[in-house]
C-alpha cells in the first residue's frame, strides 16, 4: 500500500542509516579480515545510530547481515573462519529498523586486485539497478522494471536469477509487491502508484541463472559455481519520478566498487 507522509519520513530516516551502515564498514573490506568482523562493524555502526538488524533472528537468522562472497548469491552467513582473500567480491546486505520501519539496501565490494570479468559483472550488475529504477514513476507499470535490467545485462551473456526478487518493505520487511529483475509478463497490468516504497535487487551471475541452496538453509549460491553479483536499494516512487531512499551519504552515486588492502 502506498504510505503516507509521515510514513515516508520514517523510511527516509530508516533506509538512510541503512546506507550509512554500509558506509562505515566500507573501508574495513580488505584481504585478511574475516565476514564476521565486518558483520560486526555493521552491528556496531547500527547500534550508534539506535536501530536494529532486521536479519538477526528472522526465520532464524544467526546473523545481523548477509554477506555474500564470490559464487554466494544472497544470505551468505558471516564467519570468523571466511577470510577475504586478495581477488575476492563480496556483497554485503543491511536491513534495519528505526521506529518500526525498514531500510533495506546492499553493495558490491572489491578485495585487492580483481579480474577484469569480476568487476565488469559487478558494473553491469550496477547498471541494470539504475536502469530498472529509472523506468519508476506514478503510472509506470512494475514489469518494466525487469525489461530494462535485462536490457543491460543480458548482451553480456550473464544470467539473471530468478528464485530471488525485489520487494515491498516498509512497516515489514516483505510486503508487496515483487519486484521481478527480468523481463516478464507477469505484472503488465500492475501500475506503480506515488508513495509505494520498494526494492530493486538484481542479483546477476556470469553463468547460468540457476542457483543452489547449501545444508544450512540459507547460503545460495550459483548451481555452476560462476561468479555473482547483486546491488539494492529501497526506492519510493514519487509524482513524476523516484527517489533512492538508500542512497549513500558518503559516496551518493558513484560505483561503490572498492578495492581494498
Amino acid at each position: 500500500m502506498p504510505k503516507n507522509a509521515v510514513e515516508i519520513e520514517k523510511m527516509r530516516v530508516a533506509c538512510r542509516l541503512a546506507a550509512e551502515v554500509l558506509d562505515v564498514v566500507t573501508p574495513q573490506v580488505k584481504a585478511g579480515v574475516s565476514t564476521r568482523a565486518l558483520n560486526d562493524i555493521c552491528l556496531a555502526a547500527m547500534v550508534e545510530r539506535g536501530c536494529t538488524s532486521a536479519t538477526l533472528g528472522y526465520r532464524g537468522y544467526p546473523r545481523e547481515t548477509c554477506i555474500s562472497v564470490n559464487d554466494v548469491v544472497c544470505h551468505g552467513i558471516p564467519s570468523e573462519g571466511e577470510i577475504l582473500k586478495d581477488g575476492d567480491i563480496l556483497n554485503i546486505d543491511v536491513t534495519v529498523i528505526k521506529d518500526g520501519f525498514y531500510g533495506d539496501t546492499s553493495r558490491m565490494f572489491t578485495v585487492g586486485s580483481v579480474s577484469d570479468a569480476a568487476r565488469q559483472l559487478i558494473k553491469a550488475t550496477y547498471d541494470g539497478m539504475m536502469a530498472g529504477i529509472a523506468t519508476v514513476k506514478s503510472g509506470s507499470r512494475l514489469h518494466e522494471i525487469g525489461t530494462a535490467i535485462e536490457q543491460v545485462v543480458a548482451p553480456r551473456r550473464y544470467g539473471i536469477v530468478r528464485e530471488y526478487c525485489g520487494h515491498g518493505v516498509g512497516k515489514k520487511f516483505h510486503e508487496d509487491p515483487m519486484v521481478l529483475h527480468y523481463a516478464n509478463n507477469e505484472f503488465a497490468n500492475v501500475s506503480l502508484r506515488k508513495g509505494l516504497t520498494f526494492t530493486i535487487e538484481p542479483m546477476v551471475n556470469t553463468g547460468s541463472w540457476r542457483t543452489r541452496l547449501e545444508d544450512d538453509g540459507w547460503t545460495v549460491r550459483t548451481a555452476d559455481k560462476s561468479l555473482s553479483a547483486q546491488f539494492e536499494h529501497t526506492v519510493l516512487v514519487t509524482e513524476d519520478g523516484v527517489e533512492i531512499l538508500t542512497r549513500s551519504p558518503a559516496y551518493g552515486d558513484k560505483l561503490p566498487v572498492l578495492a581494498g588492502g
